[in-house]
């Protein structure tokens, strides 16, 4: 009986433990804060679309900030870099993606460029 006891507390406790615990997600989701925060890409500036319309700047925080024509920080977000892949969430939580390829950024249907590559 006293086993049994001790086994069904030792049981509690630990499911106890398994609801209290932060989740796995959490904790990478921090692990992948500190990794974009500390660990700088090639890519950080200002990119844009030739005609100049859409200005997106790729800040070192790991955060970005787009403008629209005359509309300054029309869409600001997080975003990753792995390689040559981005990834963005907006705050809204709006999810896009793209690819680096020879210095030109290919995101969402347009290509754009580092602003001091433009003319």
């Amino acid at each position: 009986m006293g086993k049994s006891v001790l086994s069904s507390g030792f049981a509690t406790l630990l499911m106890m433990l398994v609801v209290l615990a932060p989740s796995a997600s959490a904790q990478q989701e921090t692990e992948m804060r500190k990794t974009t925060q500390t660990a700088p890409h090639p890519y950080i500036g200002m990119w844009v679309t030739k005609d100049g319309h859409v200005r997106q700047e790729l800040l070192p925080d790991g955060r970005y900030d787009e403008a629209r024509g005359t509309r300054q920080s029309a869409y600001q977000g997080d975003y990753q870099v792995s390689g040559n892949y981005i990834t963005y969430q907006d705050d809204t939580g709006f999810t896009a993606d793209g690819y680096f390829e020879n210095d030109v950024l290919y995101h969402g249907g347009m290509v754009m460029f580092r602003e001091a590559t433009i003319n």
